[in-house]
């Protein structure tokens, strides 16, 4: 028995080896089941890439979509012959209408009936006002004028806003034509925002305002006098200002309504007048295509001939 149960095993595995897949030498292909597994490999490389290029989008995102929101927000500020004076919507804003072309001379003070002023009798020299950073505070009569020709003036108390907020305020006026802004010793708020015939106090530098009311009024054409005048004045130095004087105006000072001084024509009804730091002066008529010249009168006995300025140019006098 135990021979022919191993003859009959026998046949079995001879019957199993015909059936079962044979290897050929030298194929190099590995049965199912035998060799060890390989591996699939992650691609790290095109992972990372992925993230870094999501990250980047991420942040050009998040630095652009603000920008672009807030340039749609004061599109509303910005002035139409439909909307002239953008500046009633915004809250806070105070009106007043003052007359224009009032000017007083270096040595005149003005009884101004705001602080910081932002209107009536004002020097006959404008404060340089072509994105000008003043760091020293710059006398009220001239930086009126600057706004008489369309400029915005950023005032701002020292001792209420830190170093942050006043390289964000520099932000705004900086290379920024018809805007100007200087220190204000003893402001009853932090910032005081001021173009011709309007005004926004403010109690952080960083009010959405600040940008809402340069939008609304810098260089608008309806709401300030002398439109086509010039905000450039290299004469008066940026370094070394005419300074602020925080005195009271004595009695002898120009009232508001500019009671025994004489309009200029030219400042009035939006004519442009003068040259580039040239302001008009008081007394000495204006020439077709020729403008005044500071500190140059008329002479005694001599007429005013079309197309010839009159007088002979000096040194400009203090606040000039």
């Amino acid at each position: 028995m135990p021979s022919s149960t191993s003859a009959k095993s026998a046949k079995a595995v001879r019957a199993a080896g015909k059936v079962a897949p044979s290897r050929k030498k030298g194929d190099g292909k590995v049965p199912m089941g035998k060799g060890p597994l390989r591996k699939r490999q992650i691609p790290w490389l095109v992972i990372g890439a992925a993230v870094v290029i999501v990250a980047l989008i991420g942040a050009l995102a998040f630095s652009l979509v603000p920008k672009y929101r807030d340039k749609a927000e004061l599109e509303k500020f910005t002035p139409t012959a439909q909307k002239k004076d953008p500046s009633d919507q915004i809250a806070g804003v105070t009106k007043k209408d003052y007359p224009a072309g009032l000017h007083v001379a270096g040595t005149q003070r003005v009884a101004y009936d705001q602080t910081p002023p932002f209107g009536g009798p004002h020097d006959q020299v404008w404060a340089n006002c072509m994105g000008v950073v003043y760091s020293k505070p710059i006398r009220v009569e001239n930086a009126v004028h600057s706004l008489e020709h369309g400029a915005v003036w950023i005032a701002y108390n020292p001792d209420k806003v830190d170093a942050a907020g006043i390289d964000a305020l520099k932000q705004k006026v900086e290379g920024k034509p018809f805007t100007l802004m200087s220190p204000f010793p003893g402001l009853a708020s932090a910032v005081s925002l001021q173009s011709w015939g309007h005004q926004l106090k403010l109690d952080s530098a960083d009010d959405k305002r600040v940008n809402q009311f340069i939008t609304a009024l810098r260089e608008n054409q309806y709401a300030y006098p002398e439109v086509g005048a010039s905000c450039s004045n290299p004469a008066f130095d940026a370094n070394n200002p005419t300074p602020y004087d925080p005195t009271p105006p004595g009695p002898d000072a120009v009232p508001m309504d500019g009671k025994g001084l004489s309009q200029d024509q030219t400042e009035l009804s939006g004519a442009p007048g003068g040259l580039p730091g040239m302001p008009n002066i008081p007394g000495v008529p204006s020439i077709p295509g020729v403008p005044s010249i500071p500190g140059v009168p008329s002479i005694p006995g001599v007429p005013n001939i079309p197309g010839m300025p009159t007088g002979i140019p000096t040194q400009p006098t203090e606040g000039q």
